[in-house]
């Protein structure tokens, strides 16, 4: 095939192609990078092959995190002028490739080789498979783009609910003396692994590039009407580059909001497992064991997959700046309510934390229709990388602030809620600035806005905009075999995780 079949002009959808191709298109990314979150199913295997430390092994992750944000970000105008396949075929290179470089430096013992492999190489395949389906997704759904971004970051929610059972089987496969409880197995057996999860996911990310169109130049769904749009608060019908919108200070106020929420809700998630077993800690003992802890994390996962599809869908019909208040303000209320009652009951500290991530979860989701509604669809996908720099930030700062305030407590294993209250109440100050921030976002001023012409559609444009968006039950075989393709491993991974909290309870 050759390589100029990946550019924009080579996947403008023709007339009969429908608009629910291209979730299931964008899920296949996300739930492939969504691995990255399942790191900790072989982190101690790491430890023992490379005799190190959780630290050094960690740096991998933090690698990966760091270069999601900076591609992102750098690569973000790339994406949006080259078009979404050859952006998801590239990070599908990316990540797979990183896959395959990561597995040489364990089967050769040299770790440089995994940061240079899954943290260096993959991260950049994160970063760019992260945003490529955004902007696509915005414009065919311009009359809920809230549903549409929030259908595919659901899958980065999903992609750990799907690695960590099904890696957690292949290393009993690739390692008969394997104990999941123990979490260790051979060097041998996890560069098997990143072998095959390569591969896998080189498959599932190419089948979504080769599944993704981009609407023709002026197509519009059928009964949509963009005056109604126009009409809602925040919602710009004008377009401002990736350029112009860095230099608004509506853009630095989202960033804000966005990192503080996603402190916020890494506060609890970094935390997770230790964090219940010492909240319910009565001298030596907990009466939260291992299994309901990892039970815990479990239904985190869950909130967390609910949170970015449910809130974001949520905002098309509350608003993305209303929705924030309520990911912030209802946060800040929630932080104090689990420092100060916390304790009273596992049910209600799995409840009130369950509901955090999901803010955290939503958050993600709901920040590129934000966007959209501030700087049009023009070069949302770029704004979108420069804005995940926020995530990078907070993914250094939150488990900083945390495991600093945590320390100068006590030692692990020995901690109780109220060792943790400085460390919540600390996140409510940080949601308290995120909520400030929000509050303050405006409309972006006009001389931001790019030149328009309002020239009347084509004839062809509006054959094109009669033609497409099909019925479903008119679309053929494709959706049926495309929602498949992403629904089982979906399902698998919820089952999984609905078994793995019920220990919870």
């Amino acid at each position: 095939m050759s390589l100029a079949l990946l550019d924009r002009q080579h996947t403008v959808a023709k007339p009969g192609f429908n608009r629910w191709l291209i979730p299931p298109a964008a899920l296949a990314v996300h739930l492939s990078i969504g691995q990255v979150y399942a790191t900790s199913v072989y982190k101690a295997s790491l430890v023992d092959h490379f005799d190190s430390n959780l630290t050094r092994i960690g740096v991998i992750f933090s690698i990966a995190i760091v270069m999601l944000g900076l591609s992102a970000a750098l690569f973000g105008t790339w994406v949006d002028t080259g078009g979404p396949r050859r952006a998801m075929a590239t990070a599908a290179l990316f990540w797979s490739g990183g896959f395959m470089v990561g597995s040489l430096g364990i089967a050769t013992d040299q770790l440089w080789l995994v940061y240079l492999g899954y943290g260096f190489i993959g991260g950049i395949g994160l970063g760019i498979g992260y945003i490529s389906p955004v902007s696509t997704l915005i414009k065919w759904f311009p009359d809920h783009p809230g549903l549409a971004t929030g259908m595919a970051i659901m899958g980065f929610g999903g992609g750990a609910m799907i690695a960590s059972p099904l890696s957690a089987k292949l290393l009993g496969i690739f390692d008969t003396s394997y104990d999941p409880a123990a979490g260790i197995a051979t060097g041998a057996a996890v560069a098997k692994l990143f072998v095959t999860l390569g591969l896998l996911y080189l498959v599932l990310m190419s089948f979504g590039a080769w599944l993704i169109r981009v609407p023709a130049e002026g197509w519009q769904p059928q009964g949509f009407d963009p005056s109604k749009v126009k009409k809602k608060a925040l919602v710009s019908s004008d377009d401002v580059s990736a350029d112009n919108a860095i230099k608004t200070r509506q853009f630095w106020l989202l960033w804000v909001v966005l990192f503080c929420n996603v402190t916020a809700g890494i506060g609890i998630l970094e935390q997770a497992s230790p964090m219940i077993q010492d909240f319910f800690r009565e001298g030596d003992s907990t009466t939260v064991g291992a299994a309901s802890a990892a039970g815990f994390v479990g239904l985190l996962s869950l909130f967390n997959l609910a949170g970015r599809f449910g809130w974001s869908s949520a905002s098309d019909v509350v608003g993305r700046k209303n929705i924030y208040v309520v990911y912030l303000g209802l946060g800040i209320i929630l932080y104090a309510l689990l420092a100060f009652q916390g304790s009273g009951s596992t049910t209600l500290f799995a409840l009130l934390a369950g509901i955090i991530v999901s803010f955290y979860g939503g958050g993600f989701a709901t920040a590129p229709a934000y966007l959209r509604d501030l700087f049009g669809t023009f070069q949302v996908g770029a704004i979108h990388g420069r804005l995940l720099t926020a995530w990078a930030a907070a993914g250094v700062a939150g488990p900083l602030i945390i495991n600093r305030i945590l320390d100068s407590q006590g030692k692990p294993g020995s901690l109780t809620s109220g060792d943790y209250r400085p460390a919540l109440l600390t996140m409510v100050g940080v949601l308290m600035v995120g909520f400030v921030a929000n509050l303050l976002i405006s409309p972006v001023d006009e001389r931001f806005h790019e030149q328009r012409t309002d020239a009347e559609p084509s004839s062809e444009t509006q054959a094109a905009t009669a033609k497409h968006d099909v019925p479903v039950d008119s679309a053929g075989p494709l959706i049926v075999i495309a929602w498949v393709v992403v629904s089982i491993p979906l399902a698998y991974g919820i089952y999984e995780t609905v078994a793995k909290a019920a220990d919870l309870f």
